[in-house]
């Protein structure tokens, strides 16, 4: 049987961390003398210091092996959002964390950090300045939202339990940053092809993106504030810039700084997204026979055409949060980081 891992160790695991969000969170960890181990699918770079280990997330026993007298762990392990493998998402975001927090258990691991998303209370209607007691969403819009509620209730409803392991959920939205695979990669493909010229909606929206260094002070301060006793145990935080911005200023900005012309023309809400749902259904029926992926899925017209900015004040007060890098100094920063997607490269 495991023993329990002695309080004041600094070794950590991070779940997923040869991803975008992973990694950054490795690097930032060494620099603070924590000790690391990294479990995923897949090992995507080398650093002194980083023990990898490989392997499938629903398999305790190679978990087991990555959580060797490690005290703390952070699972940020999830399929990318983008995915419509419904699947894929139960497998890693419901069943591999069932196994992490088994297994969490059985290693003696002290704290388990969550990264949730502030998604899972969105339904695709406008949330303003929304705060962490809003409802889960009763009608989630996508796999990935359906299945980061049932992730983070089975990690804040284990807190406490089996040898006392403390629990938290950490919520940042829109995360964005050098090395992102996803936001700044797939808008530039969507305007190299010419589909960056519409606005969905009268784009008064405001959004929150979160510049990925202060995601990761979020976690790192999630961890620390996990003591025996104390109040964070089993909550959500939201984690963001803590300055909403209109959306399509946002990716007109990333946009002209990459070269590329900002969106002028405007389409009316309702109407993309009618069409969206429309493609997304004839794909699901026609998915036996053809396979296609709509650029615009319900779910991506949504976060472009509603209002989602979040309330950071528990975050503030419980862990002494605030953001690091501004909302215009992450941008210059991301757009800094990507001379291989500017325009005629």
């Amino acid at each position: 049987m495991a023993t329990r891992v002695r309080p004041g160790n600094k070794r950590c695991a991070v779940i997923g961390g040869s991803g975008f969000l992973g990694r950054h969170l490795v690097e930032k960890l060494l620099d603070r003398g924590y000790g690391v181990s990294v479990f995923d699918i897949r090992q995507s770079y080398e650093l002194p210091g980083v023990t990898f280990h490989q392997g499938d997330l629903c398999d305790k026993q190679a978990l087991l092996a990555a959580l060797k007298a490690v005290s703390l762990v952070f699972h940020c392990a999830s399929p990318a959002p983008a995915s419509d493998d419904r699947e894929l998402f139960e497998r890693v975001n419901i069943h591999g964390t069932r196994t992490v927090i088994e297994a969490c258990t059985e290693a003696g691991v002290q704290k388990l950090v969550l990264t949730s998303s502030a998604s899972v209370v969105f339904e695709g209607t406008d949330i303003k300045n929304g705060k962490e007691d809003l409802a889960y969403a009763k009608n989630p819009i996508d796999y990935y939202t359906e299945t980061k509620i049932e992730q983070e209730k089975l990690v804040l409803a284990a807190c406490g339990k089996g040898k006392g392991l403390l629990t938290v959920a950490v919520r940042p939205h829109g995360i964005f940053g050098p090395r992102d695979p996803q936001l700044v990669p797939i808008l530039v493909e969507t305007a190299r092809r010419g589909k960056m010229k519409f606005i969905i909606g009268d784009g008064t929206n405001l959004v929150d993106f979160t510049y990925v260094e202060n995601v990761v002070h979020g976690h790192i301060l999630a961890a620390e504030s996990l003591t025996p006793g104390s109040s964070t145990c089993g909550k959500a935080y939201h984690i963001t810039n803590d300055d909403p911005v209109r959306f399509w200023d946002f990716m007109s900005e990333v946009l002209v700084g990459l070269g590329y012309k900002a969106p002028r023309y405007r389409l009316p809400y309702n109407l993309v997204y009618g069409l969206a749902l429309l493609l997304w259904l004839l794909a699901l029926i026609l998915r036996p026979l053809v396979s296609f992926k709509p650029t615009f899925t319900p779910m991506r017209v949504a976060l472009a055409g509603t209002y989602h900015y979040y309330n950071c004040d528990r975050a503030k007060h419980d862990l002494g949060y605030k953001p690091l890098v501004s909302l215009k100094e992450g941008i210059v920063r991301t757009v800094q980081s990507y001379p291989h997607l500017r325009r005629g490269s």
